[in-house]
């Protein structure tokens, strides 16, 4: 199933990330290791005793939810811990969790120093403390594994198929149904790359390997995914997430739905079904923007489309939030649950730093705009390896977004994607021109520099230099290692003026104890845009249109505020007339769990308006019993107030208000309130 080329004629691309490998633990380390509180962890974990349980009592534990990861703690891995600690300033990230890496035979039983997966299972018992825990792990040994790159290629040939089962797949099952660990949700992200290298660089695309041939020939890719996830699937607290490569690789109509195609064949495979598949990850231990709030893929610049600009090359997306929900919406019309999820893995897709941009490019060419806006600072969104300017990227969180079910760190921190040298090595690691920071590229990255970091170690081992750019550079900055966790208050009194293309918004700076640093705008639930004040102008909106808007706060030490209020801003109608534009932002004045006291401000936009018209929903059982300074209708929990005779005309920008008294038992969430006016 060949990739046909997409619009521009150039075949599509790419591979992603790399490597991957757990942390090669030197003796040192392991010293620090148990003179650290890491160490605590470690010893008292790989000797936890744990009762058994039955099987029974196994299934009743470990009915699967939808989401793992909502309210519930996350395993972190010790040995990454001690790393991250041991550098200047890692102390700010090492309670970070991160995933398990499974890419070799070995790996499992650990040993020598390094913890096995039954160590770091007994770990992650003892952390949980019997509280809701998820553990995260990567299955990543396949046969011929990485076809097309050589910094990751694995320990099984081509041909390999039964020993992928019966030596790394059966064992890794048969530790994780043991009823000792059936409290705990196990996430497992299931072999990175495999599926969508047979998309793009097999079958006679430009980008072809003859090793990805072979694997698409034979395959043992396909199977070998299929076989995974019928044995992981069997176990009752398991949940599958498919890696789905990220909108660099596969954003293209041409990529995308076979690559969805190739997964779901996968997910029927070897007696596997789709039921066996609770999600999908994304930018797995790659560098792709989570959003890009200055260009979106509908902009144009003097009539020329951001697709057509070098860096979007056509694409359909330009960030993995957007190709993340497109995902998920293509791969449930194609027949997986409706229940499937979807992670994005954040941890080096930050790009803070002084070369962040602080707003759109200029608009003298659709490249200057692009370019000059890009949050994604890469040559080219084909390169995966030690990449230079990097940062560290939102923390992990649990339903961060709608449409996400989780922000992750699976690639850990400070491990290197490939040597940027050849280095002589006996774990089957070659050198890869990817991560060579002198080298011009090749078609899968359209022929740009490789923008790798000079002096990488070989996959896998720990790379302190890059760990460093990763901590100069993250988004949301890192503040000083206070321990701080708690997010700063939500930004409070959203409001709106309007022009026929535009929604102007301010609010009430948020507080915090360690100090605001910056807010994040949101519309529709998607974010839009970023500030370090409090005001913030969307533009090229549609006439007459109502649009919803959020922020949030971000602190120095990487916090997030919980949303705004929503505030509903309708545009004003080209020219006035019938549907000039006013905003209408909600307040609480007092609450005493009985009832409650509000008021709205309603403010004009660039023109002044004549009449307005307030409407909203409430939430629960809220009835106003009396209301001044407007005209009440409600009917159930839908509430309409229009102006009197004395206030209905309001100066462009300017605003006059209503409040009224309600009862209510249970929530009072605050509503989402539509302003309409005429001029």
């Amino acid at each position: 199933m060949g990739a046909l080329p997409p619009v521009g004629g150039v075949s599509r691309r790419v591979r992603p990330p790399p490597e991957r490998t757990p942390v090669t633990v030197s003796a040192n380390l392991t010293r620090r290791l148990r003179t650290a509180a890491a160490a605590a962890v470690l010893s008292a974990a790989t000797a936890l005793p744990i009762a058994a349980a039955t099987p029974a009592a196994h299934a009743a534990a470990t009915a699967r939810v939808d989401n793992p990861f909502v309210g519930a703690g996350v395993y972190l891995n010790p040995e990454w811990s001690a790393h991250a600690a041991a550098e200047p300033g890692g102390s700010a990230i090492s309670t970070q969790p991160t995933a398990v890496w499974m890419d070799r035979i070995a790996a499992i039983a650990g040993g020598n120093g390094v913890m096995g997966l039954r160590d770091h299972l007994n770990a992650a018992v003892q952390q949980a403390a019997g509280k809701p825990y998820v553990f995260q792990v990567v299955i990543y040994d396949l046969p011929g594994r990485d076809c097309s790159a050589l910094a990751s290629n694995g320990e099984l040939g081509p041909t390999e198929l039964p020993r992928y089962k019966s030596e790394f797949i059966d064992p890794i099952a048969a530790i994780l149904a043991d009823p000792a660990y059936a409290n705990l949700r196990i996430v497992t992200t299931v072999e990175i790359d495999s599926l969508p290298n047979l998309v793009t660089n097999a079958g006679g695309t430009a980008t072809a390997t003859p090793a990805c041939d072979t694997m698409k020939a034979n395959g043992n890719y396909v199977n070998g995914v299929g076989y995974a996830l019928a044995k992981l699937g069997a176990i009752p607290n398991v949940y599958n997430y498919v890696d789905a490569g990220h909108h660099g690789w596969l954003g293209w109509d041409s990529n995308l739905q076979p690559a969805i195609d190739v997964i779901k064949q996968a997910a029927t495979a070897s007696g596997s079904t789709v039921n066996n598949v609770q999600g999908f990850i994304t930018n797995t231990a790659n560098y792709s923007a989570l959003h890009e709030p200055n260009f979106t893929v509908g902009d144009s610049v003097n009539g020329t489309s951001v697709r057509q600009s070098k860096w979007v090359d056509w694409n359909n997306y330009v960030d993995e939030a957007t190709y993340a929900k497109a995902f998920r919406t293509k791969a449930v019309a194609s027949g997986f649950n409706v229940n499937v999820g979807m992670l994005i893995d954040t941890s080096r897709n930050g790009w803070g730093g002084s070369s962040r941009p602080a707003g759109p490019g200029p608009t003298t060419s659709v490249d200057a705009y692009v370019d000059g806006g890009r949050i994604d600072r890469r040559f080219q969104t084909g390169n995966w390896c030690n990449q230079s300017g990097a940062g560290l990227g939102e923390r992990p969180k649990a339903a961060p977004e709608d449409g996400i079910a989780a922000y992750v760190w699976v690639k850990p921190p400070g491990e290197s994607d490939g040597a940027s040298s050849a280095i002589p090595n006996n774990e089957g690691k070659g050198f890869d021109r990817m991560c060579d920071p002198t080298y011009t590229g090749n078609p899968r990255n359209n022929n740009n520099m490789s923008g790798a970091l000079p002096g990488a170690p070989l996959a896998g081992h720990w790379f302190s230099a890059q760990f460093q750019e990763l901590l100069k550079n993250a988004y949301p900055a890192l503040g000083p290692s206070t321990g701080d966790t708690t997010p700063p208050t939500a930004p409070t009194g959203l409001a709106a003026t309007t022009t026929a293309g535009s929604v102007s918004l301010t609010w009430n700076a948020a507080t915090d104890n360690v100090g605001v640093t910056g807010y994040d705008v949101y519309r529709g639930g998607v974010l839009i845009g970023s500030t370090a004040g409090t005001s913030y102008t969307d533009t090229g909106l549609t006439a007459s249109t109502a649009y919803s808007y959020t922020v949030k706060a971000r602190d120095a030490a990487g916090n997030v505020s919980a949303a705004s209020a929503a505030l509903v801003a309708t545009t004003q109608a080209s020219g006035g007339g019938t549907g000039a534009g006013c905003t209408a932002s909600y307040k609480v004045t007092n609450d005493w769990g009985a009832g409650f006291n509000a008021d709205v401000t309603v403010t004009a936009g660039s023109a002044a308006i004549k009449t307005w018209k307030v409407t909203w929903n409430f939430g629960g059982n809220q009835q106003i019993t009396n209301l001044w300074n407007g005209q009440l209708a409600q009917s159930g929990p839908a509430v309409t107030v229009t102006n009197l005779a004395y206030n209905g005309t309001v100066a462009a920008g300017a605003s006059t208000a209503f409040g009224f008294g309600a009862n209510y038992s249970g929530s009072n969430a605050t509503p989402t309130l539509t302003c309409t006016a005429t001029s």
